[in-house]
């Protein structure tokens, strides 16, 4: 915690966290925070205002990171053709025997994908993949039966987001290693992809507040004119 609290003031030394900054300019300051001895991923947090016990203001989606997201993204594929799969590049694919290895525990992948005909079986381990954000969903287009075009947008960066109970937002934008051109472009297309999530049925404001941030440092509030047209 030591370490935390002297390096949330070298942070201090760098800008005013009490003030907003433009999206450019946060991400300016962002760079010049105090960086650790690991490659720290970068976020953009946003506080909403729909009511999360409302089904129709959930809020939830995908956007692709123009810059990649710097992980490596483990794909699971569920399907019956699993050779075709992992040959178009897959890191794991079955349908049957995955599932099992699924209810006993095994979690070893990032993102899953299936196919429109393998749904009828993985609904069955939608109690384990729900509550972890794991399940696939059309919506956010990881059911489909072009799985080698999901593989490849998954690899290639693609986000997918949800809000928690408490309608909030983390996004992973990128890494500290990424040029500020590159983390602002990706936070550019974030930006953008939340506001288009906007419940039809939500008539206040939807972003309250937006905070760019990595692992280890302090937040940085955007100003209101970054989001308030959403």
């Amino acid at each position: 915690m030591a370490k935390q609290s002297k390096r949330f003031r070298n942070a201090l030394k760098v800008a005013d966290l009490t003030k907003e900054y433009l999206l450019k300019d946060a991400v300016e300051v962002l760079s010049r925070f105090p960086k650790t001895k690991f490659d720290e991923t970068v976020e953009l947090a946003f506080r909403l205002g729909v009511d999360p016990t409302q089904g129709d203001q959930m809020v939830r989606g995908t956007t692709p990171l123009p810059n990649g997201s710097g992980k490596k993204v483990r794909v699971l594929v569920f399907t019956d053709d699993a050779p075709a799969a992992l040959a178009a590049g897959a890191d794991v694919a079955g349908l049957k025997d995955i599932l099992a290895k699924i209810n006993e525990g095994w979690m070893e992948f990032d993102i899953a994908v299936a196919t429109t005909a393998a749904m009828k079986e993985v609904r069955t381990a939608a109690r384990v993949l729900g509550p972890k954000g794991l399940m696939p969903n059309p919506k956010s287009g990881t059911v489909t039966d072009n799985i080698a075009q999901a593989i490849k947008e998954v690899k290639a960066g693609r986000v997918e987001f949800k809000m928690d109970k408490a309608a909030n937002l983390g996004i992973p934008i990128g890494k500290r290693s990424f040029t500020t051109a590159q983390i602002l472009e990706n936070a550019e297309a974030v930006l953008a992809a939340v506001g288009k999530s906007k419940p039809a049925s939500l008539k206040g404001r939807f972003i309250l507040g937006a905070t760019l941030s990595a692992t280890m440092s302090p937040g940085i509030a955007l100003a209101t004119s970054e989001y308030s047209k959403f």
